[in-house]
């Protein structure tokens, strides 16, 4: 088979450099808080399953709650995996108090990237003291 496909041959291929430094990219976003510059790493269309929500304004609304109530918060990608046009990362997630003992919170997200930009997203995180995840802090803002 020629060209940039999967290896199931439906699926455009994303190489590896080219995923880490999209979601690099997303991530230094967030932690310089330029939420605005990071809108153009995703699609039009893009779809985050764990808001619900189509576009990246939900997002941005997201970080904008998680920052107000941690505003030392910052994400570094710890784990890159690529695969077809997927990539899945595991970022530690900095700027957070956690009892002593605790594990430092985590994020775990899947990417579908689509023209060298964001597509679509699923997440899931740990380690967040109670009420602190980014879903509950998103939940309590009202986006």
């Amino acid at each position: 088979m020629t060209g940039s496909t999967s290896h199931e041959g439906t699926r455009p291929m994303t190489t590896r450099e080219d995923a880490t430094a999209l979601v690099r990219r997303m991530q230094e976003c967030f932690n310089s808080r330029r939420f605005d510059q990071a809108a153009d790493l995703h699609t039009p269309g893009f779809f985050s399953h764990p808001l619900g929500t189509p576009g990246f304004e939900a997002g941005k609304d997201a970080w904008r709650a998680l920052v107000a109530r941690f505003p030392g918060v910052r994400v570094v990608a710890q784990d890159i995996l690529v695969d077809g046009d997927k990539a899945a990362v595991r970022s530690t997630v900095e700027g957070i108090t956690t009892p002593d003992g605790d594990a430092q919170p985590m994020l775990f997200e899947i990417f579908r990237i689509e023209g060298g930009r964001f597509a679509e997203m699923w997440g899931a995180s740990t380690g967040f003291p109670p009420a602190a995840s980014p879903e509950d802090v998103t939940a309590r803002s009202g986006s």
